[in-house]
């Protein structure tokens, strides 16, 4: 037996019964370092509890059992130690129940020379078989890590188990991953399936696949994406092949957060320190450079690596910047001012805060801010000042273009200024202050249009300044021959626009546009002011002059108001006529007035009244009122039945003789009005002042309103006095105008209708009450119906009637004459002619009469003109009419035509209040009363006594 097969540090334990020793000496003669034998399978547990043994070789008969037993005792403690069982005889009975409880070795007695052997494998085995536990194991936690998802995959990517973690992620049990491809996990089942099957090919291959990937695990509960950081790995047998594959995904959305917050960290602190606009330089105690920002270029111009070639800070901002000791006593120094020239040779005002550090070799820290702009921006503030406060005392635009304009240069540094003012009645912006260095780079400004045409018209428009690096580069310049290069235009709101310029290009940096832009700011709200206050005084002045008028318009309504009320309680015209002219004069209103009224003759003016001074007499009959001359303003209304106003008698005082006489009697100005009422004139008032333009528009329009109220006033009494007089003037008419609706229906109907003065009036109709004969006075009211003239139109009484209820729209010519106290007494239309019949009572002229009939016909002869008188001393018509009210007359003229006073009754007294859309007891009562008061008239006019206070 060859025992060097054994190593020296193997520990065996022998076990078999004391009667036997052949395995002890079998196993002493393998030389081993350490042996041990016992007899029994107790011993031989307590051995093994005391004492580590790397394998125990047993009998099959021990002392208190056997063999076999001892071994399924050792495993049931320790599965995995090796075990040689050599029993003195054996069967395949016992090898097989041997194999079955896990020895490791079968080895009969017979063939105990096979002993060293036979211990070496079982140690071998049990070694390797340790090494293999202990990767099993290894996996298992990994597999198990439920940190980690975690997937066994078959070499072509399904999946044989799914750990725990990933199972509930998935929310599938096992049997329902098993067999799925790996690839298609609802995880990266899409966009990230190919990197999946990329890994997994890969991994397959044989090498190590790494991906991360943003996948949703939870849509329900968590939509935000989390980042899994895949992992696929080859697993291989022993023989180097690929046999599975191991898949894990570790969570790594907190680290990859982490890492791109440092990220962008790190990315701000580069972007932040190249482009900050303070420089910060780091020097040791000589002053050399030991770190040197790199947005250095911003201020000094020059690179880092050129800052570093100047050797010491003393190069860069001079020397003596701050003393040692201080800096020692303080730790900081903060603003010092400084002045230092960049590479350009441009000048750059410096604050520089210094302090102690102890930074790689760097003492002294630098850091330097650029306040070249505030200083300049200080300076231009406070130069603009200065301007504000001399704009505080502007009166006008043009002393405030002047100071801007003049003040340009100081606080902009720019030599070209002008100032444009936008003309509101031209559309126009004009040049109107313009620097001496406008004039010589530029020359006159011409006046532009406020259009898109111009750069100046287009920003006037648009509100918005503009400045040109360049403006030769604009579209729009207007003049290309000028030597300004750099340009800027600043609207002044609604007042015009700012222009400032240099023959240098880009000659404005942003100090520059801002203090620009301020200035034209200052002088807008200057010119605002200006503006308001202008606005201001035309209000006071607007204000003085209407509390002028106002004082004259109450002046004037006093005057209306006592005039109305004399005009009231005057019963004849020359009570009217009087009672104006007094009123007028009164209270030394005006100087004079008097009313002046046409002659017989019809050539001159004569005067009805006058009153004021004693000379307004004296002025009358030295001036000429002829209505052929028609030079003084009472004879010139006379004839152009106009208002004539004579502002200033002054004027053409040589070419007039009147304004002579008026002005030697101080009558300065005057007024004539028309006293005209419906197309009928009743003379003219004339009022005198002493004073010029004492008749402004309002005291004219009141005037002339004044001269209709006197109108209707003479009017009225006129009318009252012809219904008292005993004469009148019968006119008779032929009217041929086709298109009076009396004459179209007689005509188009064949038939004959006459009107013989029964009339209402409403609001806006008149109606009238027409007897028809010739033709069904149903077909008239049909027909009458489709005229435009005719507003309403129906019969009245039955069919069989013969009277129609028309309705006019006016004006309707009985009411017109009527308004001049003369009547409409018959009007009658036959198919061939048309004639009416009017009375003039004797105090109406009766050519009146004739003007009225023929203002409303476009065709009318007058057929006869002769005098009746009344058969009466009194008018019972005018009696009676004047005792019935409106609706009383409108009542009767029904009943009276609709045949209810015929015998029998035509239509009852129901009938007739339902047509006229009243109560029967309504209708009844009227009738009573128009029959009393008719019986009144009656019986006083033969001098019988009536019973006018009874019901």
């Amino acid at each position: 037996m060859d025992s060097a097969r054994i190593r020296d540090d193997r520990r065996l334990l022998v076990v078999e019964a004391e009667a036997a020793s052949r395995l002890a000496d079998a196993v002493c003669d393998l030389e081993s370092a350490e042996s041990r034998a016992v007899a029994s399978v107790d011993a031989a547990l307590e051995a093994l509890s005391e004492t580590g043994i790397d394998c125990v070789v047993a009998a099959r008969e021990l002392e208190d059992g056997t063999g076999l037993e001892l071994l399924e005792r050792i495993r049931e403690e320790d599965p995995a130690l090796p075990v040689v069982l050599a029993p003195e005889t054996g069967d395949e009975s016992l090898a097989s129940d041997a194999v079955a409880a896990g020895v490791t070795e079968y080895l009969p007695r017979e063939r105990l020379a096979e002993l060293a052997d036979a211990v070496d494998r079982a140690i071998t085995a049990e070694a390797a078989g340790r090494a293999d536990r202990e990767r099993a194991r290894q996996f298992e936690s990994i597999f198990a890590d439920p940190d980690a998802y975690s997937w066994i995959l078959t070499p072509d990517g399904r999946i044989r188990r799914t750990n725990p973690v990933a199972r509930e992620a998935l929310e599938a049990t096992a049997d329902a991953l098993e067999g799925r491809s790996f690839s298609r996990l609802s995880w990266w089942d899409g966009a990230d399936a190919d990197p999946i099957r990329e890994a997994v090919d890969r991994a397959a291959a044989g090498t190590i696949a790494h991906r991360e990937l943003e996948v949703v695990i939870d849509p329900e509960r968590d939509s935000e994406p989390r980042t899994l950081d895949v992992t696929v790995r080859p697993v291989r047998d022993a023989d180097g092949g690929v046999v599975s594959l191991l898949a894990r995904a570790v969570d790594v959305t907190e680290r990859v957060r982490l890492e791109t917050e440092l990220r962008e960290s790190e990315q701000l602190h580069r972007v932040t320190l190249n482009n900050m606009t303070d420089t910060v330089l780091i020097t040791d105690d000589e002053g050399a450079f030991t770190y040197v920002c790199p947005n250095v270029h911003f201020i000094f111009g020059y690179t880092d690596d050129e800052i570093r070639e100047m050797g010491t800070i003393d190069e860069l901002l001079g020397p003596e910047l701050f003393d040692r000791e201080e800096l020692a006593a303080e730790g900081v120094l903060t603003n010092i001012e400084r002045t230092a020239t960049d590479k350009a040779g441009r000048e750059h005002t410096l604050l520089v805060n210094v302090r102690e550090v102890s930074i790689q070799g760097g003492t002294v820290l630098y850091s330097c801010r650029d306040v070249t702009a505030r200083k300049r921006r200080e300076e231009a503030l406070t130069a603009l000042h200065g301007t504000a406060r001399e704009l505080l005392y502007a009166e006008t635009d043009r002393e405030i273009a002047d100071r801007i304009v003049a003040d340009a240069t100081d606080v902009l540094g720019l030599e070209a200024s002008a100032a444009l003012r936008f003309d509101t009645d031209e559309n126009v912006l004009r040049p109107v202050a313009s620097s001496p260095g406008m004039d010589r780079l530029h020359g006159p400004l011409p006046a532009r249009r406020a259009n898109d045409d111009t750069i100046s018209g287009r920003v006037f428009l648009e509100g918005e300044p503009r400045f040109f690096a360049d403006v030769r580069e604009s579209p729009t310049l207007s003049d290309p021959t000028t030597a300004l290069r750099t340009a800027g235009f600043v609207p002044l709101g609604d007042h015009g626009v700012f222009l400032v310029g240099s023959p240098e290009v880009d000659a404005v940096d942003e100090v520059t546009r801002e203090v620009t832009e301020l200035l034209a700011a200052t002088a807008e709200a200057a010119l605002d002011r200006v503006e308001r206050e202008r606005r201001l005084r035309d209000r006071d002045r607007e204000l003085k002059r209407r509390n002028r008028q106002l004082t004259r318009l109450n002046r004037m309504n006093e005057i209306i108001r006592e005039i109305d009320a004399a005009l009231v309680r005057a019963e004849t015209r020359e009570e009217i006529e009087r009672a104006v002219c007094e009123r007028l004069t009164a209270a030394e209103r005006f100087a004079f007035a008097w009313i002046g009224t046409v002659d017989a003759a019809g050539d001159a003016l004569e005067s009805a009244a006058h009153d004021g001074s004693a000379r307004g007499r004296e002025y009358l009959d030295s001036v000429s009122l002829s209505l052929t001359e028609a030079t003084e303003p009472a004879a010139r209304t006379a004839t152009t039945r106009e208002v004539t106003v004579v502002s200033n008698v002054v004027d053409d005082l040589r070419d007039e003789p009147w304004r002579r006489a008026a002005l030697s009697r101080d009558y300065q100005s005057a007024i004539a009005v028309p006293l005209s009422y419906d197309e009928f004139a009743y003379g003219v008032l004339a009022v005198y002042a002493d004073r010029p333009d004492a008749f402004d528009d309002t005291t004219r329009a009141v005037l002339a309103e004044l001269g209709e109220t006197i109108a209707s006033a003479i009017a009225a009494v006129e009318r009252k006095r012809a219904l008292l007089s005993d004469s009148r003037t019968r006119l008779e008419f032929d009217v041929a105008d086709e298109e009076f609706a009396f004459a179209r229906l007689a005509r188009h109907l064949d038939c004959v209708l006459s009107f013989d003065g029964g009339v209402r009036q409403h609001e806006g109709t008149v109606a009238v009450f027409v007897t028809v004969d010739g033709a069904p006075a149903a077909d008239v009211a049909a027909a009458a119906a489709e005229l435009v003239a005719v507003e309403n139109a129906r019969l009245i009484g039955d069919e069989d009637g013969s009277t129609v209820l028309l309705e006019f729209s006016r004006p309707f010519l009985a009411p017109r004459l009527a308004d001049h106290g003369m009547t409409l007494r018959r009007l009658e239309a036959t198919p061939e002619t048309t004639r009416l019949v009017v009375d003039v009572p004797s105090s109406v002229d009766p050519a009146a009469g004739t003007d009225v009939v023929e203002s409303a016909f476009a065709d009318v002869e007058l057929r006869s003109k002769r005098r009746v008188e009344r058969t009466a001393p009194r008018d019972l018509r005018a009696d009676l009419l004047e005792r019935l009210t409106d609706r009383q007359l409108e009542v009767v003229q029904m009943a009276y035509y609709g045949g209810y006073f015929e015998s029998p009754r035509e239509r009852s007294g129901e009938e007739i209040a339902d047509a006229l859309g009243i109560s029967p007891a309504a209708f009844y009562r009227h009738v009573r009363r128009v029959q009393r008061t008719l019986f009144s008239v009656i019986l006083e006019e033969i001098g019988l006594p009536s019973a006018s206070g009874v019901e």
